[in-house]
């Protein structure tokens, strides 16, 4: 996979030159690029102007962007700009954009973008309801999120496919030695060898976790028979323990 990242600040991306992204950029499975759009600003290297109308802030320029747009971009690449506003970023969209060739992010800084930019872009994502300072720390997170679906990059596939939301589900909890460990020990089931009882209580634990943290999740999750008679039955030990202590 080929991305390139239009930025202010290229210097704030070092943490993808390490750990699983650097890993997979050392054995050719990805290849990132920086381009400080300031290099390629008209106006006396000003990225930034005033907004016609008034108001508060500054907004980004076209120009910058497009002129660096232009010595960069392939046929038809899949532009992702960091918006606010844009769709909320998931691992569905992880998942989808794992499976580009090519990906260019546009970050922003400052007060917010000239509407025409957004002419050169395909996508607009938000990792969240708040603002940053800029996009940066965004397009990290979503390149990160991204990067570890490809395929050969963490080397298992089922590495990825256990983790939370990839299933729809929270992830079960996990354990590894010590058995004992300050009196904390490991649930018997993980240690039974029985791997079909294993399976349920992973499973188990999962919709638990789900319904207690992010019940939003299960609002559209396809339940198979057995999760559903599952929850049913996790719903029901929890009403137990609230009359209890009622």
């Amino acid at each position: 996979m080929k991305i390139d990242i239009l930025t202010l600040f290229p210097d704030m991306f070092a943490p993808l030159e390490h750990s699983i992204v650097g890993k997979a950029k050392e054995r050719g499975l990805l290849d990132i690029n920086y381009h400080n759009f300031r290099e390629n600003a008209e106006k006396a290297r000003h990225v930034d102007d005033e907004p016609y109308g008034g108001g508060q802030g500054m907004l980004l320029r076209a120009q910058p962007i497009f002129d660096t747009y232009d010595k960069i971009a392939a046929k038809n690449p899949r532009v992702i700009l960091l918006d606010p506003a844009g769709r909320t970023f998931d691992q569905s969209y992880a998942e989808e954009l794992a499976q580009e060739n090519e990906l260019i992010f546009i970050c922003g800084h400052y007060e917010g973008y000239d509407e025409r930019i957004k002419t050169l872009v395909t996508d607009e994502i938000s990792i969240g309801d708040f603002v940053l300072t800029g996009g940066e720390l965004a397009a990290m997170t979503m390149i990160d999120a991204t990067v570890r679906l490809i395929p050969e990059v963490i080397g298992k596939e089922a590495s990825h496919q256990d983790d939370s939301f990839s299933s729809g589900l929270l992830e079960y909890p996990q354990y590894t030695r010590p058995y004992d460990f300050r009196g904390m020990t490991v649930p018997d089931v993980l240690m039974s060898g029985h791997h079909n009882n294993i399976r349920r209580w992973r499973l188990e634990e999962s919709l638990r976790k789900t319904y207690l943290r992010r019940p939003d999740l299960l609002e559209t999750y396809e339940f198979s028979k057995e999760e559903a008679e599952i929850l049913e039955t996790i719903k029901r030990e929890l009403d137990e323990m609230k009359d209890k202590k009622d």
